[in-house]
């Protein structure tokens, strides 16, 4: 790949970048290429050459309102250019692997959008495709950035230094509430054959991958069960009703590898809950706990305080000395969603610029995939245990 200099910043040489998708997450990406050089010292300076899409007219608009200098309806055409560095993924799952393995073979950097793909099989070959483009020189990154919220980061730290001792539980649970109407119509998060699942693998994903980066632990075997609650909603495309096609929520309990054992929901039905994005993790010394919608926060508890004073304390993860905080606003002005995107890229432009594979990686993706698989199999044979 070839390194020119960015015209509007001739201190850093560039990353020449074109997105596929520009949806809510497409907007989320591009808020956060917009922003990660302004406020991280990064090694390469962004640049948005184009966005790629289905419909002309909407892609064009997309384009111009979000910052990209061009766009495009040929993806592969997209991933061939000689002008684009790297590749960022925002398509629904059924279309991951075919993308990214084009655009690796192609010398291209990849991001990609969680979970990694729909199914074992495909995220495997997106594995194979990352590995082979590595000895090239050649990154990947799968998106899940909930790694990158200034609390979690912190969790994983406090666990890291050995603050809860050895890992007992971990509960886990993401709520949400937005297919709660009944009379909502069909969208392709819906459909098995675009989205592989659910609330499953649409959310759940973000919490298995979470408790696995907090706790430094990989999940071994899962028990579970799904249920779909509304099973058939007004087509979006053809008028009538839709079958839907996937479950509506997911629950399971888990085994780590290093002994704990977990419990874990994921819904969209959960009415009332907008983003609940929950962690719990008890320790032999200690324990803590997160909520999303409390995203600046962590608890955290000392199992070595005095008996008087002992109990869960708040945290306000907003000094300059927590992950990622330093490069943002005095302490006590809060982020949001939004930023942890900005830390994605800056940790993937740092790691690429070093010649460090960057976290987390497509074979982490994969992990996440497995569980997600184990637990469909579990709902299939009546909650039976299922190794990973």
């Amino acid at each position: 790949m070839t390194e020119q200099t960015n015209s509007n910043d001739g201190r850093r040489p560039e990353l020449r970048v074109a997105m596929v998708g520009h949806a809510f997450m497409g907007a989320v990406h591009s808020q956060a290429w917009r922003s990660v050089a302004r406020f991280f010292d990064v090694p390469r300076s962004p640049t948005m050459v184009v966005l790629g899409g289905r419909d002309p007219e909407r892609t064009a608009q997309a384009a111009q309102r979000m910052g990209w200098a061009e766009s495009s309806t040929d993806w592969r055409e997209l991933v061939r250019r000689d002008d684009v560095d790297l590749v960022d993924i925002c398509t629904p799952g059924d279309t991951h692997a075919e993308i990214a393995i084009a655009a690796l073979e192609a010398g291209k950097h990849v991001l990609c959008e969680k979970p990694l793909a729909n199914t074992v099989d495909e995220a495997e070959r997106m594995v194979r495709a990352a590995e082979q483009a590595r000895e090239r020189g050649v990154f990947s990154m799968v998106a899940f950035n909930y790694r990158r919220v200034p609390a979690l980061a912190l969790a994983r730290r406090l666990v890291a230094e050995g603050r809860l001792g050895e890992i007992r539980h971990v509960r886990a649970a993401y709520l949400q509430d937005w297919l709660a109407d009944a009379a909502a119509p069909m969208t392709w998060r819906l459909r098995r054959e675009q989205a592989g699942s659910g609330s499953l693998g649409d959310i759940g994903a973000h919490i298995i991958d979470a408790s696995q980066f907090v706790t430094g632990q990989t999940i071994t075997g899962v028990s579970g069960l799904t249920e779909t609650f509304v099973r058939q909603r007004p087509s979006d495309t053809a008028g009538g009703l839709e079958d839907v096609t996937v479950d509506d929520c997911a629950l399971f309990t888990a085994r780590f590898s290093g002994g704990a054992v977990g419990s874990f929901e994921a819904t969209r039905y959960a009415l009332g809950r907008k983003n609940a994005m929950r962690i719990e993790v008890n320790g032999s010394r200690g324990s803590l706990a997160f909520d999303f919608e409390s995203m600046n926060e962590l608890w955290f508890h000392d199992g070595a305080d005095a008996p008087e004073t002992e109990g869960f304390r708040r945290i306000v993860v907003t000094e300059p000395t927590h992950p990622y905080v330093g490069a943002w606003w005095p302490p006590g002005h809060v982020l949001g969603y939004e930023h942890t995107f900005t830390h994605e890229l800056a940790d993937l432009l740092t790691a690429i610029e070093s010649g460090t594979p960057p976290e987390p990686s497509f074979a982490d993706g994969l992990r996440v995939q497995r569980v997600l698989a184990a637990v469909e199999r579990s709902a299939e044979n009546g909650s039976s245990f299922v190794k990973v």
